[in-house]
Parts: structure tokens; sequence; C-alpha cells
């Protein structure tokens, strides 16, 4: 039996890999002789250079940079394919997760921190970026990014904006002339997991901006400064950001890193495949398990186990997703690829207990599922020899 095991983190509680050795044990006790490749998973939040350095070889850089607010951060990205290729978090330097409850900003709060990670690979001669832009704490539209890499953002007199999205209001020209021309010899990929538009009531500031800190007064004082900021990018650009899907994500940066640097946005969890060299795993496996903290309506639009479905069905393998809770119907991703979803939970808990346990829980999930699953291949064999 060859299972591949290719688990998102669980959010609050299990990181990738954890997630995966937890899987894993529950996968021995039912077939304690089977094949096992593990592939961590990401979708290009926090995690996504962890995943991927599980899985190829590379090395961790460690830099000092700026967080949302300006101040000195140490941030880390990765390096793979012999230094070719980085590996950048905008969450590592521009995430929410740095921040306080209290100092959650959006109007103030900067992308510029990623930008200085983005110089500091093209320092150690990249030709190649793969950008995750999960968990942004932002909505400047990466415009602090863009500065970090000489983009200057200019008013109506000619001085250069202050960092945060709020300032964008004020945007009038954008002078691209000092822009790092290095980049141009730079493939960037992006892992964007969403499709909002930059603007407007499903754009980055009205859907993520209150998770960000943003008030409604707020929302309505981001949106109008994105809109401007887009319209102006897109005249400089060439390119109308204004209705590029996936546009919106991470406050703005995704439309930012299109209209600026001149990325493509991808699929995070595809992004994470296809350096894991997954393909080759997953065509030989007989089952796949995946999962993540929370499987609802969301999962359909791109999210890890829908990604490794994906590439699963390429190969007519079955795909399993055991996850920290289900919410739907047990075939609302069947069109998917995934044949069935289970949770974890074992019985009342408050999320602290959950939490705690949560590595046995899933272990013991995986052999419940999978105890079930050899049964139904034992059926299969014994029905085919008295066919016979």
């Amino acid at each position: 039996m060859k299972i591949v095991i290719a688990p998102d983190s669980f959010k609050g509680c299990l990181n990738a890999l954890d997630a995966a050795l937890a899987m894993q044990r529950g996968v021995l006790r039912v077939y304690p002789d089977s094949v096992i490749d593990m592939i961590p998973m990401a979708d290009g939040g926090e995690g996504t250079v962890e995943a991927m350095l599980c899985a190829v070889t590379g090395e961790k850089i460690t830099v000092n940079v700026t967080d949302p607010l300006g101040r000195s951060i140490d941030a880390t990205y990765g390096l793979i394919d012999e230094g070719e290729t980085a590996i950048i978090e905008m969450a590592a330097a521009s995430g929410l997760t740095l921040l306080g409850n209290q100092e959650r900003n959006p109007l103030v709060t900067s992308t510029q921190g990623t930008g200085f990670l983005i110089s500091n690979a093209l320092d150690r001669g990249v030709k190649k970026i793969l950008l995750g832009i999960g968990g942004s704490a932002t909505n400047d539209g990466g415009a602090g990014l863009a500065v970090a890499l000489g983009v200057k953002m200019l008013d109506a007199r000619g001085n250069e904006l202050p960092q945060g999205g709020a300032a964008l209001a004020n945007l009038v020209s954008i002078d691209m002339s000092g822009l790092d021309p290095r980049l141009a010899k730079v493939k960037i990929e992006v892992a964007c997991d969403v499709q909002n538009p930059l603007c407007g009531p499903e754009g980055a500031s009205a859907v993520y901006g209150p998770q960000k800190g943003a008030s409604l007064k707020d929302i309505k004082v981001l949106d109008t400064a994105l809109q401007r900021f887009g319209e102006i990018l897109s005249r400089v650009s060439g390119t109308n950001l204004l209705e590029l899907v996936g546009g919106g994500a991470a406050g703005g940066l995704g439309a930012g890193v299109v209209g600026f640097l001149g990325a493509k946005l991808r699929p995070g969890s595809q992004m994470v495949l296809e350096v894991s060299n997954a393909d080759q795993k997953i065509m030989h496996a007989d089952l796949v398990l995946t999962g993540e903290g929370r499987t609802d309506f969301q999962t359909a639009f791109g999210k890890v186990p829908v990604g490794v479905s994906a590439l699963a069905q390429k190969y007519s393998v079955p795909v399993l997703a055991i996850s920290g809770s289900v919410e739907g119907s047990p075939n609302f991703l069947a069109n998917a690829g995934v044949a069935s979803c289970f949770s974890v939970a074992e019985g009342p808990a408050t999320l602290e207990e959950a939490f705690m346990k949560a590595d046995q829980q899933l272990e013991r999930a995986v052999w419940r599922v999978l105890t079930v699953w050899k049964l139904g291949e034992e059926s299969a064999v014994k029905k085919m020899n008295r066919v016979g």
C-alpha cells in the first residue's frame, strides 16, 4: 500500500509537518508495511517556506527588515535550487501575527518589510521568486513593497507619501524610474488563494479590512484610496488592475505585485505541489490523505485539499480529507475529487482542549477512517475470489 500524506497546517495548533507526522502514525496503525510519502502543504500564508523546505533541499536566510509598523524585525525566507529560487512569505515581515490586537491598523501598516526581503534575495542573485501573500496586516496595495524596491509614490506637490493604506488617497503619480533593474531578469510567481478584486463590496478593504483592525469608516477611506491607487497604477503598468482576479489579495498586494513587478498570480497549493515534485509521488499512490484546520465552503476556492485532489484526479487516485472540523454535506467537495471529508473531533470540548490534543485526535481519526477503508478493500477481494 502506497499512501501520500499532504495536509495543510491546522491553524492554531499544528503546522503542516506536525499534521503530516500525526497522520503518518495513524496510517501505520492500520498499514504497518505501507510506503508513505509526506508532502507538508501550504497555500501561500504562514508555513509556506517551511513546507517547501521540508520537500526539497534548501536553506533559511534571516534578514533584519521592518514589520508592518516600521519597527525593526528579523524575518526569514528560503533559498532552493542551489540558491537560484527564493521562497518568501509576506507574513514573515508584513503579517497580522506580528501585531498585537490593539496595534492592528491598516490605515498605517505597510508591506515595506516584504520589499526588503525581495531586495535581499536579489542581492543573492536569485533568478526566481515564489512569493506567498497570505496572512497580511496591510491594505496598501503593495505600495510599501514597491518603495523598498525603488519606486516613488508622489502627492500633488511631488512629495513622497507616508506609509500605509490611507496615504494612497493623496496619490497623484507613481515614479517607476528607480525600480530595481534586477527585477527585470527575475521571474516572480505569487501564491494567491483568493479571487477578490482590488476594490468594491468584495474588495480588499471591505472583506479583509475588519480582521486587520479597520472600522466601517476606515473601510470607506481605504477602499477610496485603493481605487485611486488602482487607477493610477493601471495607467502606469498598462494592466487593468481594478478588474484583476485576485487583485484584492493581501490588502491589494495581489494587484500591486502584478502592476509593479509584472508578477503572475497562481494558486498557492499548486506552487507547493510543483516544488515538492508531488506529481511523481501521487501518480504511483493507492490513496492520498489531505486535510486542514477547517474544511468548509471556502475550501472549494483553491484551498489545499482541492489543490491536492486536482492533481490526484489526473491519476485516478482517491483522496480523503481529514480536518479539524468539517462543515457541509459529505459530498460538497466531490466535484473537486475529494471522496469524502472527516472531522477529527471526538466529543464536546473547548477550542483550547481541542488544540491541546490535536495531534492525538488526528492520529486516531486517520486510524478510524483507514480501518474502514481496509475493511472495504478486504471485502472487495473476498467478493472477487467468490466470483472467481
